[in-house]
């Protein structure tokens, strides 16, 4: 569903949390059923939905155009592959699906995934990029920058608000909650090899809207040919 253009302009700055409901109030929660397949079919229809964040009493978010799908014990790139098993660091993927999994990277940078598949199969979809549509004046002013505000996990976090606080955050409360939506008609979900991982790069598990201009990598590695998914 696509906001009227009422809701898109009241989405277009930093809206005080106290208009919240009014700058939603064309968008529906995401269905938690969406997300009870599994990673892999989840990071699909992840594209084009929703993110949209309240933290510090300012809203912003934008649409989803890139994931990437971890689908459990048997993904060697999984938090959660056989090797590693349940540790504190990757229990809340153990937990249920429309609730947040994040997780800090090279000592600096958090990333958002979001929990899929059945209760104590751990599975989950990171979001690696946004289109940009709600506070964008707030999310530069975090990013201290005018470009290139969410394309990539790391930036999305950022200029949302998003750390570990929100860690088991249910998805479909304040201040991160995830709305519904599709890629519109002309657009084309296209699949890769994932990315900045060492184990299982090539298994198509990276998904994301051709041509749109904020994907993390506009010109995206494909597949190797044979590769499979154990």
């Amino acid at each position: 569903m696509e906001p009227s253009g009422e809701v898109a302009g009241k989405l277009g700055s930093a809206t005080p949390l106290g208009a919240w409901r009014s700058a939603v109030s064309g968008l529906k929660l995401l269905d938690r059923s969406v997300l009870e397949a599994g990673a892999e079919e989840a990071a699909r229809d992840l594209l084009g939905c929703r993110l949209v964040s309240l933290v510090g009493d300012t809203v912003t978010g934008g649409r989803i155009v890139e994931t990437e799908a971890y689908v459990g014990p048997h993904d060697p790139a999984c938090h959660a592959a056989e090797r590693t098993g349940r540790t504190r660091r990757n229990a809340p993927m153990y937990g249920r699906p429309g609730t947040a999994y994040l997780y800090f990277v090279y000592g600096m940078h958090w990333c958002f995934n979001v929990v899929t598949g059945r209760v104590g199969q751990p599975e989950a979809v990171l979001i690696r990029a946004l289109e940009p549509a709600i506070g964008r004046e707030a999310m530069s002013k975090r990013r201290d920058r005018d470009r290139d505000l969410t394309n990539g996990p790391a930036k999305l976090c950022s200029a949302l608000g998003i750390d570990g606080e929100l860690n088991e955050h249910c998805l479909s409360r304040p201040p991160l909650l995830l709305y519904e939506g599709s890629p519109r008609k002309e657009e084309t979900v296209g699949v890769t090899g994932r990315v900045g991982i060492r184990r299982a790069r090539d298994w198509p598990l990276r998904f994301l809207l051709e041509g749109n201009p904020h994907v993390s990598s506009p010109s995206p590695r494909p597949p190797r040919s044979g590769a499979r998914m154990e």
